[in-house]
């Protein structure tokens, strides 16, 4: 119901402050498609704020990453997501939980080495 509120007024950026949060995994793929539909149809830019990085990577084009408030890092999704170069980033990479717990391991350690 938000989401149509705010496109009603045809906005050229919709600010979305973690519209998914509270959501199952399952409502979070509809709001999603929602969100991208919705953009694509009406052609308004959307500063997507988020900690899911899952959602992040199904979503975004551009990605900025914040500490404490300043970008550390921004670039494309693919870039930032895949070869960040900030270390912030990389340590919040390497943070998010994998399922495959030998992979979670190697991550964790080189988050405590680095």
């Amino acid at each position: 119901m938000a989401i149509a509120r705010a496109v009603a007024l045809d906005p050229a950026l919709l600010i979305a402050d973690e519209p998914t949060s509270a959501l199952d995994v399952s409502v979070q793929a509809q709001v999603l498609e929602v969100f991208r539909d919705l953009q694509e149809r009406l052609g308004f830019a959307c500063l997507f704020i988020s900690h899911d990085l899952a959602v992040i990577d199904e979503l975004c084009d551009d990605v900025s990453v914040l500490h404490f408030g300043r970008v550390v890092e921004t670039g494309t999704r693919e870039r930032v997501l895949r070869d960040p170069e900030d270390d912030y980033t990389r340590r919040l990479l390497a943070a998010a939980p994998v399922p495959d717990p030998i992979v979670q391991r190697e991550r964790r350690a080189a988050r405590i080495a680095g």
